[in-house]
């Protein structure tokens, strides 16, 4: 499955729209890696243990939303567009990762 942030595939044209997909995926990132990654803060440099989770995330998202567009016999994805959130408050920060796109026929 081709998943693009582009409007169109080079090469490619499109023969039907199927509708939008999406996909979502939130993620609770323990306590011990929210210590850590305040620590993080305060001293300076990059948080590998949020960086891990929005990976997760991002990818648990664009697996559904393909999940989707394969179900309605899409060839690929176009337009697709990445939105992140944190949920939450002091103790339970939620990370959350939306995908969405318009699913084609070639």
């Amino acid at each position: 499955m081709i998943v693009t942030t582009t409007d169109n595939v080079d090469g490619k044209a499109v023969t039907a729209y199927c509708g939008i997909v999406s996909g979502e995926a939130i993620l609770g990132a323990n306590l011990f890696k929210d210590f850590f990654a305040g620590i993080r803060d305060v001293v300076g440099g990059r948080s590998g243990a949020y960086e891990k989770e929005f990976r997760k995330a991002k990818e648990a998202a664009l697996e559904d939303m393909i999940a989707e567009a394969q179900d309605l016999g899409a060839d690929a994805v176009v337009g697709v567009d990445l939105d992140y959130e944190v949920i939450g408050g002091d103790q339970k920060t939620m990370l959350m990762v939306s995908a969405n796109g318009t699913a084609v026929k070639f």
